[in-house]
Formats: C-alpha cells, structure tokens, sequence
C-alpha cells in the first residue's frame, strides 16, 4: 500500500477534514495499543496512519492561514 497523497488531503472539505483528523487520531492510539499488547500485524500501519495525520494536519493550517491573510489586508505605511 503506497503512501497517500497530499493532493487527496486537498480535495476535502473543511468537515471532512476535521473528521478525517479525528478518525486517523483514533486509529493512530488503535495501533500504539495493539503494538504494546503484540497484537499488531502490520506495524507500517502506524507509518502510514503518521504520514497521514501529517499531511491532514498541513492542510487545516495552510487553509488557516489563508483565511487569516484573507481577513486581515496588508496594510503600507
């Protein structure tokens, strides 16, 4: 399973990013408690949950910022 791309993390909503986040979160602790009960198959899983959550995270802030620059003009002096 390759690696997701950020461009998909793009295409969301704001709502599905918030949920997107949420749901990677959960499946991230999921994954840290099956690797310390040795139940956990395949660990890359969590690399892969990790690299996720980073790319999610990345939008919601570029996407902060925006608005930000947005709602505040540049102002010259």
């Amino acid at each position: 399973m390759p690696l997701p791309k950020i461009s998909e993390a793009r295409e969301l909503t704001d709502e599905q990013l918030a949920t997107e986040i949420i749901a990677i979160k959960k499946q991230l602790f999921s994954l840290r408690l099956q690797k310390a009960t040795r139940q956990l198959e395949k660990p890359h899983q969590i690399k892969h949950a990790k690299h996720r959550l980073g790319q999610l995270l990345t939008v919601e802030r570029e996407r902060q910022l925006a608005n930000t620059n947005e709602a505040e003009p540049a102002t010259e002096e």
